[in-house]
């Protein structure tokens, strides 16, 4: 087979990445960059070598096109995967997957009418970080998982983004922005949520604009800028998880697993790589303690970037067989979040209706450089 044929709906910032990821993926082929803004298409278009550029349309009725790339702003993920499917298109969708339950549980339903996939960022649970770690709890490593903690904390993108109103808004907020790739890391590693609890806050009613041209003028805070989530999972586990835009101390990246027989450090799920470690539980007989002993994982696989996970999809495709970051994946992370968000607004738990199969593991030989079409 000859490469599959990419086109992207949306180039904003973010696709400088997938863009420079993709074209070292013998297996794929950008084809063309379609956005709002055709000269900002244009000028990507350009940059990276791509033959093509114009409208989301354009890029739709690209005979060529065989898989869309939906970058567009989060308010209208569902809409323009759905118009992919309609067109005979496989899509990858950044996260979240949309912003309600219905326009995605319709898009997954058109989808699989169709015969087509859908995949859905974030991808860097496909990296070696979290896939090392995913193969230490399978090795028993850490015995039997009971309990996980996460957290991401800081005081807010307002101090760095010059337009960062839209991070505070109905469906945005540190929950769906950060959330999915924490919830996803969990999901992977633990398997489907049953119900969550969660409590939030705003600290702000307006928040002040730090840098850019517009520094110094206000905007709304729409939804929850500190949220905190309790998970119950299918298998029995609990988790504890933060997300907050409020903290004056950063501190990001944190994923927790506590076993019968261990404790796992895990990567910041928001990369692709990074420490795996453990320690395990001291047998005292009578003696002190000592200082617990950390014991080092070597990672193990490849690191690429965003993009592994269009390429792992495209490449089940071929095979017949699932794809790891997979739309019922993001559908059942999307559903933890809202539930949270329910939740959190009403001072109960919430019951989470979907759930997942077992996410598979990326092959620790998994070389996205070599062809596999």
């Amino acid at each position: 087979m000859s490469a599959v044929g990419v086109g992207f709906i949306g180039v904003g910032v973010i696709s400088d990445t997938y863009l420079e990821n993709l074209a070292s993926f013998p297996d794929v082929e950008v084809l063309i960059l379609g956005d709002l803004d055709t000269e900002r298409a244009r000028s990507q278009a350009e940059k990276h070598g791509v033959p093509a550029h114009g409208t989301a349309q354009d890029v739709l009725d690209h005979p060529g096109v065989q898989v869309v790339v939906n970058l567009t702003i989060p308010a209208v993920h569902a809409e323009i995967s759905s118009a992919a499917i309609a067109a005979g298109k496989h899509v990858w969708t950044e996260k979240p997957l949309g912003l309600d339950r219905e326009s995605t549980s319709a898009l997954l339903a058109a989808a699989d009418e169709a015969g087509l996939r859908v995949g859905c960022a974030p991808d860097t649970v496909l990296g070696p970080g979290v896939q090392t770690a995913k193969r230490e709890i399978a090795k028993g490593t850490i015995g039997r998982p009971l309990f996980a903690q996460t957290s991401m904390q800081w005081q807010g993108p307002e101090v760095f983004h010059p337009n960062p109103a839209f991070l505070f808004a109905k469906g945005a907020g540190p929950l769906l922005d950060i959330g999915p790739y924490y919830f996803t890391a969990l999901v992977s590693l633990l398997g489907s949520v049953d119900k969550v609890a969660a409590m939030g806050l705003r600290a702000q009613e307006e928040r002040r604009i730090q840098v850019g041209p517009d520094a110094g003028q206000t905007f709304p805070v729409e939804t929850p800028s500190t949220i905190s989530v309790l998970t119950q999972f299918e298998a029995g586990q609990t988790g504890t998880s933060l997300v907050s835009f409020d903290s004056p101390l950063a501190r990001q990246g944190i994923v927790e697993i506590h076993g019968t027989e261990g404790s796992l450090v895990v990567p910041d799920p928001n990369m692709f790589e990074g420490r795996i470690a453990y320690v395990k539980p001291f047998e005292s007989f009578g003696e002190a303690p000592p200082e617990q002993s950390w014991i080092e994982v070597p990672q193990e696989g490849v690191v690429v970037g965003r993009g592994m996970g269009l390429l792992d999809m495209v490449r089940a495709i071929a095979e017949d067989r699932p794809h790891v970051a997979s739309g019922e994946l993001g559908y059942h992370v999307l559903d933890v979040m809202l539930s949270a968000e329910e939740s959190a607004a009403s001072g109960e738990f919430v019951t989470v209706d979907s759930s997942v199969e077992t996410v598979p593991p990326v092959p620790v030989d998994f070389d996205p450089f070599s062809a596999t079409l």
